[in-house]
């Protein structure tokens, strides 16, 4: 079942996106939209996936396909097949969705969650890829004020701890939720995770298995409160477990994007620390780089080394090592951020709210006694 979710999720995302470029009219009436294979590389999905979301929008006369040249945006008035039901009306209320990312599981869990509450509500959804680039979040922020929607939802780029744009919805009284994580200092709207208490959960399951020296990898902390919030957990349970906090074990300046430097910064730091048992990193990114480097080295995850990181990534069931993780129920959280923007919406003089749920320990295989623990059994 869990398959299928995701799976729904990673099609919808293509569909919602390719929804989102027409009613922002960057796709015009008769417009070529872009190939299968070019979606399949922007997406990282399966061509099926692909094939799925395409035929949905043929079927509701959204787009048209021309044998052997491609498919196209119809034009509202255009006839179709007999049979095929109207394109019905667009729904005047529109909410803005801004995401960093747009091919990840999570962030496709977060907008699946966002849009089933706002069709059932009668809402229509804008979905924006603001490309982890806090100019271009700006210049979409403004676009939509602009276009008139209704609300927005946003989920902050990295590293942001501070948005003009935002702060002006704020001072406006835009109806606004941030999602996923917060801007300190500013008093907006959120729905996050309980990064902390997560952090503190995975570690305690870590230090439960008998470890003591546990590795703590992150991107830049500064200015992304999840990744500050997940860092605090770490020390948190560290400390309630009379375990000193050795900053010698936090890697905290690790990019994504660059395999090989990031390749050889985890193996610098394995080298520079072989007392370590265990390591609780902030993504799936990391986390799967540490499994790689770990196999090259000839260290075994778990009998070597445990590993747990901050949410799944599709098929990981099927990975050489099925990893322990600690979901942020994202669903969920898409959910209750499209609950609350309503809300916001149909009562605006509502007090301002702060949301945090508590993210899922999910224990699998990468997780285990340190090998002196299970010597001394």
């Amino acid at each position: 079942m869990a398959n299928n979710v995701q799976h729904l999720s990673l099609y919808e995302q293509i569909k919602q996106y390719l929804l989102t470029e027409i009613e922002l009219a960057h796709l015009l009436p008769h417009d070529r939209l872009p190939s299968e294979s070019e979606l399949t590389k922007q997406f990282s999905v399966s061509r099926i996936t692909v094939k799925k979301a395409m035929s949905d929008l043929v079927e509701q006369g959204i787009v048209y396909r021309i044998q052997g040249k491609g498919t196209y945006v119809a034009a509202s008035d255009r006839s179709h097949a007999a049979g095929d039901p109207a394109v019905k009306p667009k729904i005047t209320k529109s909410v803005a969705l801004l995401l960093p990312f747009i091919n990840n599981q999570h962030n496709a869990l977060l907008l699946n969650g966002v849009e089933s509450i706002l069709s059932e509500a009668g809402y229509s959804l804008l979905f924006c890829n603001t490309e982890n680039s806090i100019a271009k979040e700006e210049r979409t922020i403004r676009e939509m004020v602009e276009r008139n929607v209704a609300g927005m939802i946003i989920y902050p780029v990295d590293g942001e701890s501070y948005n003009r744009e935002i702060l002006q919805l704020t001072l406006d009284s835009f109806p606004l939720v941030v999602m996923d994580r917060y801007l300190r200092g500013i008093d907006t709207n959120c729905v996050c995770p309980d990064n902390l208490k997560g952090a503190q959960e995975g570690v305690n399951h870590l230090i439960s298995l008998g470890h003591r020296h546990i590795g703590f990898l992150s991107t830049e902390i500064s200015g992304t409160s999840s990744i500050e919030d997940r860092l605090a957990g770490y020390e948190k349970a560290l400390a309630e477990n009379q375990i000193p906090i050795d900053r010698r074990y936090r890697y905290v300046d690790i990019e994504l994007g660059e395999p090989k430097p990031i390749k050889e910064k985890i193996r610098d730091f394995l080298l520079r620390h072989p007392e370590l048992t265990a390591i609780f990193a902030i993504n799936p990114g990391l986390g799967l780089q540490v499994i790689k480097v770990a196999s090259e080295m000839g260290i075994r995850v778990p009998e070597d080394l445990s590993l747990i990181f901050f949410d799944d990534f599709e098929l990981s069931e099927f990975y050489s090592v099925m990893p322990t993780f600690i979901s942020q129920e994202e669903n969920l959280l898409g959910k209750e951020a499209a609950k609350l923007l309503i809300s916001i919406i149909e009562n605006p003089e509502q007090d301002t709210k702060k949301l945090f749920f508590p993210p899922k320990l999910t224990i699998r295989e990468s997780t285990a006694k340190p090998r002196s623990a299970r010597s001394s059994i």
